[in-house]
């Protein structure tokens, strides 16, 4: 039998909790190794570890996977959550991509200087209440089930309500306009798997604190 997944990342959220919640929802146990300096990460390149050199780093079923989007399409995959047929697998990348370019905001907003910290803001809500949410919106209303694609849960279903937290985090009312989003989010919330997620205690990072933003700083940037 195979071991569990290791993830190694910083202590924090970054491009590894996309990861961490997809394993999560699928019920797959896994273990984490942290980043905390420099000399960890320059060992893991000299090693020859990181193809690209860079983390996220995910160790499964004896590969040492990085790229997270490689990383999700791969868990994705194995867990049966990325559709029934190649159409299904297109609408979950698009919805994915969708999702990834609004969840990019949010995961540099930490990194942005204090003086733009209020336009960063009022630009994840615009994208958010504009350009993203509305579709997801349309879609659940259109087909009137309860998951995005094929009435089946999907990447694009963990990704999504990931999303929603994440943004509500910074903005409480985000969803007031879209009814359908505020019912996925109390099915999703709901869901045995992501219900365990999101209890204290579980794998699920908080939002970045300064520490965390030090730690990353340190580690990458020369």
């Amino acid at each position: 039998m195979a071991g569990k997944p290791r993830l190694t990342y910083c202590n924090g959220r970054g491009r590894m909790e996309p990861v961490r919640w997809l394993l999560a929802a699928a019920g797959v146990e896994f273990e984490e190794i942290f980043l905390e300096t420099r000399e960890q990460y320059e060992k893991l390149i000299k090693d020859g570890v990181l193809m690209f050199q860079q983390v996220p780093l995910v160790e499964i079923d004896g590969m040492k996977m990085v790229q997270t989007r490689a990383i999700l399409s791969y868990v994705a995959g194995k867990y049966n959550l990325y559709g029934k047929d190649l159409k299904e697998r297109a609408l979950i990348d698009m919805y994915v991509e969708g999702i990834t370019d609004l969840m990019q905001m949010i995961l540099m907003f930490p990194f942005s200087p204090p003086e733009a910290k209020e336009k960063s803001l009022d630009s994840i809500k615009e994208r958010a209440t504009n350009r993203y949410f509305p579709v997801f919106e349309k879609v659940l209303k259109q087909h009137g089930q309860d998951f995005l694609v094929g009435n089946k849960f999907s990447w694009a279903d963990v990704q999504l309500i990931e999303a929603i937290l994440a943004v509500e985090e910074k903005i409480p009312a985000v969803l007031s306009g879209f009814p359908q989003l505020q019912a996925f989010k109390i099915r999703m919330s709901n869901m045995p798997t992501i219900k365990k997620f999101l209890q204290p205690g579980s794998p699920r990072k908080p939002p970045p604190d300064e520490r965390y933003i030090e730690t990353v700083l340190k580690i990458f940037k020369k």
